[in-house]
């Protein structure tokens, strides 16, 4: 897991070689001028979602991973919590293949704080609870292939 400002984020750079791609997308790109939606940025392999969550508490947001994907999250409307604990600490539940994410109960061992202006990377073994919110934020979610 990741957590920088923005203006940090080209050093992330190597970390994937669809991550260059995708972070000159987001630093070429009015991210907060975007309407909810998705865009392709690569078929099958890298892709930006605008979202706009609804409020969610600590208790109604579930971890979460992914196997295919990483997750770049950014957002723009209001500070999102966001819970996390390392895959290695959770019981196996089933993978759901077609959406790329098992989900887990109970709640994250740690929650942090994303503000507009920083973003947040998670990799295979990072559990996330995303959307941690009392209004609910606009948000960009960036699924990069892993490689």
């Amino acid at each position: 897991m990741v957590i920088d400002k923005f203006e940090n984020m080209a050093q992330y750079a190597s970390l994937n070689p669809l991550f260059a791609e995708a972070m000159a997308y987001l630093e070429q790109t009015d991210l907060n001028a975007l309407a909810t939606g998705k865009v392709v940025l690569k078929e099958g392999e890298l892709f930006v979602s605008i979202a706009q969550t609804k409020p969610k508490t600590k208790e109604e947001a579930r971890l979460e991973t992914h196997n295919e994907f990483i997750d770049i999250q950014i957002p723009l409307s209001g500070t999102e919590v966001m819970g996390y604990t390392p895959r290695a600490e959770l019981p196996e539940e089933e993978y759901d293949a077609d959406k790329d994410i098992t989900f887990y109960a109970g709640l994250a061992a740690d929650y942090l704080a994303v503000e507009p202006g920083m973003f947040a990377i998670f990799f295979p073994q990072d559990a996330h609870a995303p959307g941690i919110t009392p209004d609910g934020v606009k948000k960009v979610i960036v699924k990069v292939k892993v490689k």
